[in-house]
């Protein structure tokens, strides 16, 4: 099946788009105009309450969006997303992340051959390594039960189990799961000081086994064990999740402490697989597989939900409006619960790495803009920072709101704070506050006269500020899974839409490959060919490294 590669200027919802953008509404006029309109705007699904209706759009501007994704070729994309086909085709590979986590029956093909049987091969393998590792079975080189887990990874190889891992940890066991993933090697020490070499665990995380900052610190944490215990040790206590066996053998992990990777899974949707491993570890086995379901049923939400009422279609061509049609440059994530304080810079990397891209899928530069910048903090303590800008700035930041209606630890007094502040600042970005309203504010409070004029312009608040509001009953694997699923879904409908390859990452690699030429030069007293503003910033850190 080929991928649609339609300039998505050419379509006439483009054009529509365009005038429509032109000619639109307030908030606040929207809402005065139509009682009906959260209803409309508004998607139930599972545990799932997706409340859209406070976003510049109407009837009309949503109908030219759906009209937008249909004309770019959504409907045969997402058949060969599904299908198995080399969609990312600058690097020749299928996207199968979807594979993963689908279930059991499941027949999906990759050159004709099913993979899903050697998914749930690794599957098991995951389950049985990791409930060793928890029930203490499996021990160490001293024969005690571990304790710690250390996960060495970059990327999609880190951000992904870290962020799972800390947004899960009421559900975590005993095991203490620590993340190295900054080549900095005080950030590598910082980790180290915290572990017993007698009872840690170091899952090292690398698809080439050649990754520069995972090979350094992996090798660094090979040294601090061996110095502790031994050579011996390593193979007790290093695990791979890796495809390369020659460079895994030389390092010294044994055959069977290895778990293989896919080449039609990339790094920043790798959790799933055997990436996982240290999810499994903290949290469990089955609450592992729980995410993967909750994954698995965002997937057949997207697969076969109309488009009028697909929360992934939606909230992407919601940001297709916004970033290509009036101009928004940023989109904020503010999850009302600490335990996903880190999904914003999870998904600056899934959204960034993905959709940042200038040259379309016929390999010509685009016209309009794609992408977006990503950003966000956990409320409410984000309103006690950047809220000032969202609110009386002049920027337009469409915001994503995520709550929970029920908290774990079921603290209701504080849950009840938390989430009246998390409908309070929607509805307060929305409407604002007019000038009348500030001026019968102020009287009340007895001002008058030149005092209270002055003052009236700084209160005022224009409102119309869009946000869309995820309200889910209850965070737990499987509705972590499907929150994160979502956005994986998010951004491959915007890559269609923007006609753009949303599953290499090439601008990830020349930094990297220069980086490798200036380490040789450190040792030189004359440095290579560099720009000026280079070469005079390297002869300034070797005089200070000498110093």
């Amino acid at each position: 099946m080929s991928f649609p590669k339609i300039n998505p200027t050419t379509t006439n919802s483009w054009k529509s788009l365009t005038e429509l953008a032109a000619h639109r509404k307030t908030l606040q006029t929207y809402f005065a105009e139509d009682d009906s309109r959260a209803e409309q705007f508004s998607i139930a699904w599972e545990q799932f309450f997706v409340d859209y209706s406070k976003n510049h759009i109407d009837k009309n501007i949503k109908d030219a969006l759906i009209g937008l994704a249909k004309e770019s070729g959504l409907e045969a994309a997402r058949k060969a997303y599904f299908g198995g086909d080399s969609i990312n085709q600058t690097e020749g590979r299928a996207v199968l992340h979807t594979a993963l986590r689908a279930k059991a029956n499941a027949d999906i093909r990759v050159e004709g051959e099913n993979v899903v049987p050697e998914v749930y091969k690794v599957r098991e393998k995951i389950r049985a390594f990791s409930q060793s590792v928890i029930d203490g079975s499996r021990k160490s080189s001293s024969g005690e039960a571990f304790t710690d887990v250390v996960n060495i990874g970059i990327g999609g190889s880190d951000l992904g189990p870290a962020m799972i891992t800390e947004a899960l940890a009421y559900y975590k066991n005993h095991l203490n799961v620590h993340f190295m993933s900054n080549v900095d090697g005080d950030h590598v020490m910082e980790v180290l000081k915290k572990v017993n070499p007698a009872t840690t665990l170091f899952v090292v995380v690398s698809k080439t086994f050649t990754t520069q900052e995972t090979l350094s610190n992996a090798t660094t944490a090979k040294k601090w064990l061996v110095d502790a215990l031994g050579e011996d040790a390593v193979g007790d206590h290093f695990v791979a999740v890796s495809t390369n066996i020659t460079a895994i053998d030389a390092f010294g992990i044994q055959s069977e402490n290895v778990f293989p990777m896919n080449d039609w899974v990339g790094g920043r949707f790798s959790l799933w697989s055997a990436v996982g491993l240290s999810i499994a570890l903290a949290i469990g086995p089955n609450h592992f597989e729980a995410l993967l379901e909750g994954a698995n049923a965002m997937d057949a939400h997207f697969e076969t939900a109309k488009m009028e009422e697909n929360i992934p279609v939606i909230l992407a061509l919601l940001t297709v409006w916004y970033t290509s049609f009036l101009g928004a440059q940023s989109e904020a994530v503010i999850p009302y619960t600490q335990y996903l304080h880190r999904l914003p810079a999870y998904l600056q990397q899934g959204i960034m790495e993905s959709n940042g891209k200038s040259v379309d899928r016929n390999g010509k530069s685009v016209s309009y803009q794609t992408g977006n910048i990503v950003w966000g903090e956990p409320g409410t303590n984000s309103q006690h920072a950047f809220f000032q800008l969202m609110h009386q700035g002049t920027k337009l930041i469409p915001a994503h709101f995520i709550g929970f209606a029920k908290s774990l630890h079921r603290n209701q007094d504080h849950h009840d704070k938390l989430m009246a502040n998390f409908f309070a600042q929607t509805e307060a970005l929305m409407n604002g506050k007019t000038e009348t309203q500030v001026r019968e504010e102020l009287s009340a409070k007895g001002l008058s006269g030149d005092a209270l004029e002055h003052l009236v312009p700084f209160k005022v608040f224009t409102g119309n500020k869009p946000t869309t509001t995820l309200l889910i009953e209850q965070l737990t694997p499987k509705t972590l899974g499907a929150l994160v699923a979502m956005y994986e879904h998010k951004i491959f409908v915007e890559g269609v839409v923007w006609n753009i390859f949303s599953y290499d990452q090439w601008g990830v690699e020349l930094g990297k490959q220069l980086a490798s030429v200036i380490l040789d030069e450190f040792d030189l007293e004359n440095s290579g060919n560099h720009d000026p503003s280079t070469a005079q910033l390297l002869r300034h850190f070797k005089k200070l490294k000498k110093s």
